[in-house]
């Protein structure tokens, strides 16, 4: 089922774990195209060992330059503050224009950096949503 996802965006995954990483490992970096549908984009997949440490993985986000960027448990194994410092990180990919597709094992942090959910549930149901802007909502 093809996903049109919002360009310079963060998008988190949410849904139970097995669910995410099912649909994150499905999501081929062969099949990225533009809006119009014609052009290939490059695809670049983040990921990290467990016991990586937080220097590596915020080395691994800034050299990343592709439009379409699939961050794959890139915070597994860090504690809370460790991971709040490696999803801000991400935020700074969408401002540059990438599409960044976050499953993470604290999809709770990502929400705090995202801008639109995709909602995958155990039975193959899939829907993006648009997250409000936060000084939006502080205003009104």
């Amino acid at each position: 089922m093809p996903l049109k996802l919002p360009v310079a965006s963060v998008v988190a995954l949410l849904g139970p774990a097995a669910v995410r990483s099912a649909v994150c490992g499905a999501l081929d970096e062969d099949s990225a195209r533009c809006s119009a549908g014609h052009a290939g984009l490059q695809v670049a997949r983040l990921t990290a060992p467990a016991g990586a440490p937080v220097a590596y993985r915020l080395g691994l986000v800034t050299a990343v330059a592709a439009p379409v960027v699939l961050v794959d448990r890139l915070t597994e194994g860090l504690e809370a503050g460790q991971r709040r410092t490696v999803v801000g990180a991400l935020r700074a990919l969408a401002d540059r224009g990438a599409t960044v597709v976050v499953d993470d094992a604290d999809p709770v942090a990502v929400l705090a950096v995202a801008d639109a959910v995709l909602r995958v549930e155990a039975d193959g149901r899939v829907e993006l949503e648009q997250l409000p802007d936060a000084a939006e909502l502080l205003a009104g």
